[in-house]
């Protein structure tokens, strides 16, 4: 079975680079959004099986975003992403209810997939 995927991230360039290569991975990438706020609306509304989240948002922080997803849709995995590495938000990831973390140069299906069962 195809998983769908919503991405969240404010570089377009970023949003374009996952969804080809999440696509050729084998996911179904069903929207994207630029910020905080229309990605909850979006992901409320389509209700993907996994959600690739930016830490670092223009309008709220993802750990932000994470937390109201699991609030108003709990079955979406929530995967953050950054530029930075795992050890800039350490206790923050563990804190929060994102299923976990993945650099955005180490992105791929397959570690997608280790975090998300």
């Amino acid at each position: 079975m195809t998983r769908t995927l919503v991405i969240i991230d404010d570089h377009a360039g970023f949003r374009a680079f996952a969804r080809a290569l999440l696509e050729a991975e084998g996911y179904d990438v069903v929207g994207e959004a630029a910020d905080g706020s229309s990605g909850t609306e979006l992901v409320c509304r389509l209700l993907p099986d996994v959600v690739l989240l930016d830490v670092v948002l223009p309008d709220v922080d993802g750990f932000a975003v994470t937390q109201r997803i699991a609030d108003k849709a709990p079955r979406c995995a929530v995967v953050l992403t950054s530029t930075r590495g795992r050890s800039s938000y350490g206790a923050r990831i563990a804190a929060s209810p994102a299923r976990g973390f993945v650099a955005k140069s180490e992105l791929s299906g397959s570690a997608l997939g280790r975090l998300t069962g």
